[in-house]
């Protein structure tokens, strides 16, 4: 074990690395955390906090530093709004102030509806290669593991509403108790706490139901403290040593400003190292993601249109602090470029100044489910496969075994993945000059311009006689000089060929997109014009 004497690269994931091992000094073991309330879908909003722990842990890994990496599902909050996009939602009302964990799932598939929120990001993160170790916070505060972090706040209130009050525009009521205790009777968390014994003793009121009640609070695990001491009194209890959050929380006097505070005057303990990060949008889309507005694209949605190792650059390849928006428009080829393009220039096929070089080598790498792969794998271009799969009309088998035969393993698998994209793509959010299906089938045919027809039947000739023989450069060329030897200009052709072969007037480059669909379709269609 040791220090390194500086980042292993200018990686914003490697430099924070760095700083954790040099401000926490060298030890056995690095806690990284990051967490979420479960009380609606988990956005790829949150997926930011997520993976920006998960990068960092690589970084720490790559050091060879021993990590554990925690995700805290903060499941014992209150339950305070129905977000827009779930079901039966006025049946949902009725659980209000209530525990996440004590709201039925309606899906009615899980025990809860923390649970099923909880299970759908909890099956999907290994697919971006991301294994945390998850908590259970309402597992941890009914089993009482929170007792002296609990009595430690209760002996400290002053201290901690002294800090609050800082931030506040009128002073916290002397009334304020930092627990929350959820009734016994009704489990709602309306309730106010009449005494406190000095020790472990809670005594309260409902005011939903009337209850009331003296707790051992080391025995019963209704009580739970309020967020902004909740966090710090967890830093402490899991020793956590890096953990980041949103912008908002890194306002002056934010929650993670607090919790600092918190931490060192309550707890006696340094709190973690951190970064900010921004918020996540999509594209065409202004604001801020958010479950309890229903406005949320999911990791599971974001999954159907990039490859994981494309998600994963997404993030890896921008600064946590930079806001962006998640594309679905045409914006989606050019990040696959650039993802294609970080690929190239790892493996060395494509030449960068060695600054970038170092950066991009990085990001690949961090873009990586598992490890890198021994060589450049095939690339096939996003926007050439949304060709293909609309060729073979989604039929991935038979696209597989016709295009790419000799492909097999991982290669294999991550080319049918990006079809399956491409597929997904085109048919959900593709603008429509983007879709076109063959006209194999269609019996009918156009009603073509002489002069057109004739280049049509020129063309047909021309591949039926020597389509091992031409190339892209070749077919384009003898389609112009057809369009010229029958008098009419190639723009005023082109549109007639797309109407032959796809029924609309525009199409993906012709040269191309002949030779990609093969002989046999092609004549087949063309035929009609003899």
């Amino acid at each position: 074990m040791s220090i390194p004497q500086k980042p292993k690269s200018s990686h914003w994931a490697d430099v924070t690395a760095f700083r954790i091992i040099k401000e926490k000094g060298d030890k056995p073991r690095y806690v990284c955390a990051s967490g979420i309330t479960p009380s609606g879908t988990v956005h790829i909003g949150n997926f930011r906090e997520i993976i920006s722990v998960e990068l960092v842990v690589r970084a720490l890994r790559d050091l060879g530093k021993d990590v554990r990496f925690i995700y805290s599902w903060d499941e014992y909050d209150v339950f305070r709004k129905v977000p827009k996009n779930m079901p039966n939602r006025e049946d949902l009302e009725t659980y209000l102030r209530m525990p996440i964990t004590m709201v039925p799932d309606p899906w009615g598939k899980e025990e809860s509806y923390a649970r099923a929120n909880e299970k759908e990001v909890e099956a999907i993160l290994p697919e971006v290669g991301i294994f945390p170790e998850y908590i259970y916070q309402a597992k941890e505060y009914t089993s009482c593991r929170y007792a002296e972090g609990i009595r430690r706040a209760l002996e400290r209130r002053d201290v901690i509403r002294r800090i609050l009050d800082k931030y506040r525009a009128e002073p916290l009521p002397d009334s304020w108790w930092p627990v929350v205790i959820f009734c016994a009777s009704c489990h709602k968390d309306t309730t106010t706490v009449e005494h406190w014994d000095g020790t472990y003793g809670l005594s309260y009121t409902c005011s939903s139901c009337g209850f009331k009640e003296a707790l051992d609070f080391r025995r019963q695990g209704n009580v739970k403290l309020r967020w902004r001491v909740d966090w710090p009194m967890r830093w402490r209890e899991e020793q956590v040593d890096f953990e980041p959050a949103g912008k908002e929380h890194h306002s002056d006097g934010g929650s993670f400003d607090t919790a600092k505070q918190i931490v060192r005057e309550v707890y006696d303990h340094e709190p973690p190292v951190t970064f900010k990060y921004d918020f996540i949008g999509i594209k065409g889309q202004g604001g801020k993601i958010s479950s309890s507005t229903g406005n949320v694209i999911s990791l599971k949605d974001v999954l159907e249109v990039y490859q994981p190792e494309v998600v994963r650059y997404l993030f890896a390849g921008t600064r946590p602090d930079t806001e962006f928006a998640i594309s679905f428009d045409l914006d989606v080829i050019k990040i696959y470029e650039d993802y294609d393009k970080c690929e190239r220039i790892y493996f060395g096929k494509e030449q960068v100044d060695p600054k970038k070089l170092e950066r991009e080598r990085r990001t690949y790498e961090f873009s990586q489910v598992e490890r890198a792969p021994a060589s450049m794998p095939l690339q096939v271009p996003f926007r050439h496969m949304t060709t293909l799969v609309q060729i073979y009309e989604g039929d991935l088998d038979a696209l597989m075994a016709q295009e790419f035969p000799s492909v097999s393993g991982e290669e294999a698998r991550r080319l049918r993945r990006r079809a399956q994209c491409a597929w997904n793509w085109v048919t959900t959010y593709a603008p429509e000059e983007f879709r076109f299906s063959l006209r194999v089938g269609d019996e009918s045919i156009e009603d073509l311009p002489v002069a057109h027809r004739r280049v049509v039947q020129r063309l047909y000739h021309l591949l039926a006689d020597g389509w091992d023989s031409l190339d892209e450069v070749k077919l384009g060329e003898a389609i112009y000089a057809f369009c010229e030897e029958e008098g009419i200009a190639a723009r005023e052709f082109f549109p007639s060929l797309y109407r032959v072969l796809l029924g609309k007037d525009r199409g993906p480059r012709a040269a191309s997109f002949i030779l990609t669909v093969g002989k046999e379709k092609i004549l087949t269609i063309l035929g009609r014009y003899l």
